[in-house]
């Protein structure tokens, strides 16, 4: 059976990738680090949808856990793949960069840049076996152009595309496709202590995003339709940045 994992799944852009997929008929491993509390909420609404859900708790900016816990599940599912691979984890440790800690910097990179490194790593043989794959990874806004207060996160970010580009054409011979969704201002709690009004009054749309519309996105970018989109960065922001 073939199963789709979203780390950073339990809420917000995150939480509708996994009811996204669901929809498609995926079973869903729904990874996250810390706040079980949403992560079983998300389970329940896959759930509700007649989709099989399972969580999957681990700090993606581990090594050594995630191999563990992958490693785990796949020992108590032979017969079983993890074929679409949504990157999704993030944390914003936002500041300029002149008063930036150590911290700030290492865990915003660690989070984004590592966890795709070490989850895509030890996923990718199975896809590049069975020919057929997704890995899809959530960026942003903020890799692309950059956004002052950032320079961590736009790094991270940045970077995320970079290395999907790369991947992209390191595997497209095995129907294995790599592709990057960079949303804008999108209405989750990452966005909760922005200046909403200041900055719908910048975005064409005049509004911010909804994750669900994010997660049509990445549900189109996992499906056959999308075979032949490799190495493609593509923004979801109103109009924000083109």
């Amino acid at each position: 059976m073939k199963y789709a994992l979203v780390t950073g799944g339990s809420r917000g852009i995150g939480r509708a990738v996994c009811l996204r997929l669901a929809a498609m008929g995926y079973p869903v491993l729904i990874n996250y680090h810390t706040n079980r509390e949403a992560a079983e909420q998300t389970k329940l609404l896959v759930e509700a949808q007649g989709a099989a859900a399972t969580l999957l708790p681990f700090d993606v900016a581990n090594g050594e856990e995630s191999d563990h816990a992958l490693t785990s599940w796949q020992e108590n599912h032979p017969d079983d793949t993890v074929a679409v691979l949504v990157n999704n984890a993030g944390i914003r440790q936002d500041s300029v960069m002149v008063f930036m800690k150590n911290e700030q910097w290492h865990s915003v990179v660690d989070t984004a840049l590592n966890g795709f490194f070490y989850i895509t790593r030890r996923l990718l043989k199975d896809m590049l076996t069975g020919r057929w794959g997704r890995i899809i990874t959530v960026a942003s806004l903020s890799g692309l152009k950059g956004l002052p207060g950032q320079v961590n996160y736009s790094a991270a970010k940045a970077a995320l595309i970079g290395a999907s580009k790369a991947l992209a054409q390191e595997i497209g011979a095995r129907r294995v496709t790599v592709n990057v969704v960079a949303p804008g201002f999108i209405e989750t709690d990452m966005v909760k202590n922005l200046d909403e009004k200041s900055l719908k009054s910048m975005i064409p749309a005049g509004r911010f995003g909804k994750a669900e519309e994010v997660a049509d996105l990445v549900g189109f970018l996992a499906s056959e339709q999308a075979a032949y989109i490799t190495g493609e960065v593509i923004s979801i922001n109103g109009g924000l940045y083109t």
